[in-house]
């Protein structure tokens, strides 16, 4: 007989979500129009920025939810759950970046630059989401979602004003924005005895497969995540941004590979590992992209990052379990943060062309500084969100129904026959 789970998604994800849903419908109504002026010289025309936008679009809601069904007894719900989120927070996200436009304009135009900044800005959420896989129900996803773009938003939007930073610069903080939301999200909804791994928190053959297969997707289509937003620039610079990431995520493969068999006992491969790691010269030379000009600087950050996040995911997620009680499921800290700040540093070392010392100065001042916005927004907003969701109203699931499927899907063949 299968196990007996509170049916707590009646009484609250569907109201929430349809509640929602028809506050969208409404404000879109009112507030948004198809953007149908669009000049075939503009980085936003259809026939020239369809397929960029097809690549991320299949980033976000196939890569990252294949990439999380390694658990087990879980597949449904990494999957599942993670297209739920994204559509959620997409068209929240649209919302918030046309605010600008409604004010100036009266309208919100939707074109497809907009579509892709709408789910880029879902991707620390996505990201987030790892910390706490398995941990939570749907309606705390939800409401991860729906914070953290609204947080991210804003983070944007202060780095851009306060610093003077271009698009490209400020939203490439995703991945260090989501890593430490994530991180002070897990913290609060740490549950006791994560020391050691929950008796489903394990993979399959099958898992592990799938699993690999949404890496895969996302280490294909990463090139494109880090040159779409360079579509206003010269197409010198945005070759530049493609070449840097592919030869960048090519030395993760082989150094996170290395680096896996290196620290096994056994001296094997370590699937887990590997899929986590060669993402890692993506995520570092996507921080640094705007001083990444040879292709010798790519690869050796695809080399740091790699070796960084083999050996993080390998030590770090006991240690911070122990420590800190962070029980970080994915490893985000390995696979986003530690790259991202990577990233962040290479930014600051490797620009060179300066006037003089004032200028390098004035650089350095606004680098820290937009990292110190990032780093202080994402830790305030994660504690603020974390502080919610302890609520018992949404009914956390128990420990013994962390990472199962049956706590919120129908399964036919196990139901009871009368």
């Amino acid at each position: 007989m299968a196990p007996q789970y509170a049916p707590s998604l009646r009484s609250r994800l569907a109201p929430i979500l349809l509640l929602i849903q028809i506050a969208f419908i409404v404000i879109y109504a009112f507030y948004f129009e198809i953007d149908n002026h669009i000049k075939e010289r503009d980085g936003t025309a259809f026939t020239t920025f369809y397929s960029e936008f097809q690549d991320v679009n299949t980033m976000v809601m196939l890569g990252f939810g294949f990439l999380s069904t390694f658990l087990v007894r879980y597949g449904y719900s990494s999957s599942g759950f993670n297209l739920l989120v994204a559509v959620m927070a997409v068209q929240w996200a649209l919302i918030l970046n046309g605010v600008e436009s409604w004010y100036y304009r009266g309208k919100i135009k939707i074109n497809l630059k907009s579509l892709v900044y709408a789910e880029m800005c879902t991707v620390p959420a996505l990201i987030s989401i790892g910390t706490v896989l398995g941990k939570t129900n749907p309606v705390h996803l939800i409401l991860i979602a729906l914070i953290e773009v609204s947080g991210f938003v804003l983070n944007e939007w202060l780095v851009h004003i306060i610093v003077k930073t271009r698009p490209l610069n400020s939203i490439m903080q995703l991945h260090i924005y989501g890593t430490f939301f994530g991180l002070m999200l897990t913290w609060f909804l740490y549950r006791k005895g994560s020391e050691q791994p929950f008796e489903k928190e394990k993979l399959s053959r099958n898992s592990g497969l799938f699993s690999m297969l949404g890496t895969l997707f996302l280490w294909m289509f990463w090139p494109s995540f880090n040159s779409i937003l360079e579509d206003n620039y010269s197409l010198e610079r945005r070759l530049g941004a493609v070449s840097s990431t592919y030869l960048s995520l090519a030395v993760s493969v082989a150094t996170a590979a290395s680096v896996s068999i290196v620290t096994s006992p056994k001296g094997k491969l370590n699937l887990v590992h590997i899929q986590s790691s060669i993402l890692a010269g993506g995520v570092a030379v996507g921080v640094a992209m705007p001083v990444v000009h040879k292709p010798w600087e790519a690869m050796t950050l695809g080399f740091v990052a790699a070796l960084l996040s083999t050996i993080g995911n390998k030590y770090l997620k006991s240690h911070m379990a122990l420590v800190f009680q962070c029980h970080d499921t994915c490893s985000i800290l390995s696979t986003h943060g530690l790259p991202g700040l990577l990233g962040w540093l290479a930014q600051f070392l490797l620009l060179k062309d300066f006037d003089d010392h004032t200028t390098a100065i004035r650089f350095a001042v606004f680098h820290i500084t937009s990292l110190f916005i990032t780093l202080s927004l994402s830790l305030s907003t994660g504690i603020i969100t974390g502080i919610l969701l302890k609520w018992k109203f949404w009914r956390p699931p128990q420990d013994r129904k962390c990472f199962d499927d049956q706590a919120f899907w129908e399964f036919p063949h196990l139901a009871v026959q009368k």
